[in-house]
């Protein structure tokens, strides 16, 4: 195979490759988007549910008993697969950049196609500059998987609230326990998506 063929399988080969990392994408972001939906459809449905037995004493703790650990429990591994579907689209994103880079640096010559796509010693960064967005820690909070932590969170500070006013602590108490384990859980969550998201970003 000489130099030329060599290249025209070469562009061969990444144009099939950009396709199945851009359709990769789309995939995780269709996941992720469906992840969040089953997880929020579950929680409307469990308030809907909250709303019939509020009306009676005997049926609302049990029924928070049941109902606030399974949401907690579906919550976390929700939360956790939105995590990874985060890390695979930035890895596919730099992926893609590689590829553009290739594009600019042996087909665009003299003209300006692909320009953005050069990658420099920051590559994650110029990855994320094509999409309008800087990179940092606090654009996770952005993310789907914040969103959904943001909902576990408050969930835990309700239940061990409720737990509070079980054993009889006072009101206040209660809700500055609730507000604390609901803030703690938040941010270790947020510690958890920045430290997953660090190996893409290098």
């Amino acid at each position: 195979m000489d130099e030329g063929e060599r290249e025209r399988a070469l562009l061969t080969v990444l144009t099939t490759e950009h396709y199945a990392l851009q359709t990769s994408r789309a995939g995780t972001i269709a996941e992720a988007t469906g992840r969040a939906t089953i997880f929020l459809s579950v929680l409307s449905a469990a308030l809907i549910g909250l709303g019939f037995v509020a009306s009676n004493d005997k049926l609302v703790r049990p029924y928070l008993a049941a109902v606030l650990p399974t949401l907690v429990v579906i919550g976390v591994l929700t939360f956790l697969r939105l995590v990874e579907t985060t890390v695979e689209n930035s890895l596919d994103l730099r992926r893609i950049q590689r590829i553009r880079a290739y594009y600019q640096h042996e087909l665009a010559g003299e003209h300006d196609f692909f320009a953005d796509a050069v990658v420099a010693d920051d590559a994650m960064s110029t990855a994320w500059n094509l999409v309008g967005t800087r990179p940092g820690r606090w654009e996770f909070l952005l993310t789907t998987a914040a969103l959904v932590g943001a909902v576990n969170a408050v969930l835990s500070g309700l239940g061990i609230a409720l737990v509070a006013t079980t054993v009889g602590a006072g009101g206040a108490l209660t809700v500055v326990v609730g507000v604390l384990v609901a803030v703690v859980a938040f941010g270790v969550q947020f510690a958890y998506i920045v430290r997953a998201s660090a190996a893409p970003m290098r």
